[in-house]
């Protein structure tokens, strides 16, 4: 089995004296893990941080097994975010959502082009942090578990669609939920159209949406928490005063 494709690493780990076990999103193929020999090594494991762009290039003699890979790097990748902490952390949260929600070896190309929305939107600090709201949600859309945001579950109603459900992702209106309220998940503007703009407290609880769905539809199934390094995130941009 052989293949090339477009990929961005999602983590790795040493493996042996000098070489590494890395993780791919690739575009075409999904997730997939493969041996880098001389991963470890000075030159080629700066090419292996969490969000690093690839070409891989994929072989194993059985379908089943693991694999080798050699890779080629394309662009700067996370050394172009060195000076910009909090944007290296949302690419490591990025990463780490990734590798735990999608199977092995299961093509999902919306998830591929979703986080290399992400890796483009990272330059730009005021807009980053609801794109990374986008990024978990298409995530969940791509895996099944896609909000319905498009009417009021309870009426049909188009307007004022201010809360979601908790138990089923759906928008409800303000009137309707109303009674709910205190146990209803906000809906911010910004997740019903680009035209809303962003308001003060509207990434907190974007990421409060779309982490309590990725805990219960993905990770709690596989009796896993979210990654640390999406909790991290969190904790980064509430002291930066961005949620």
């Amino acid at each position: 089995m052989e293949f090339e494709d477009d990929a961005f690493v999602l983590n790795a780990r040493a493996h042996g004296e000098a070489g590494a076990i890395v993780e791919f999103l690739t575009a075409s193929h999904g997730k997939y893990a493969a041996h880098v020999a001389g991963g470890a090594s000075r030159r080629i494991k700066p090419f292996l941080q969490p969000g690093a762009q690839v070409i891989v290039r994929f072989r194993a003699r059985m379908a089943d097994q693991l694999g080798s890979a050699t890779l080629e790097p394309v662009g700067e990748g996370p050394s172009a975010l060195f000076d910009d902490a909090l944007a290296l952390a949302g690419l490591a949260a990025a990463a780490a959502v990734a590798a735990g929600a999608l199977p092995e070896r299961e093509p999902h190309p919306g998830a591929y082009f979703a986080f290399e929305a992400l890796t483009r939107a990272l330059a730009h600090p005021d807009i980053w942090p609801a794109v990374f709201v986008g990024f978990e949600a298409g995530l969940l859309q791509e895996l099944g578990f896609g909000l319905d945001l498009s009417k009021c579950a309870a009426t049909g109603s188009l307007d004022d669609l201010i809360y979601v459900s908790p138990k089923t992702g759906r928008a409800v209106s303000r009137a309707a939920g109303e009674p709910y309220k205190d146990r209803m998940l906000t809906l911010p503007p910004f997740l019903l159209g680009a035209q809303a703009g962003l308001l003060p407290g509207d990434v907190g609880a974007g990421l409060a949406l779309t982490g309590h769905f990725l805990e219960a539809f993905i990770f709690n199934p596989l009796n896993r928490p979210l990654p640390p390094a999406r909790l991290w995130l969190v904790d980064r941009l509430t002291e930066a005063g961005r949620l």
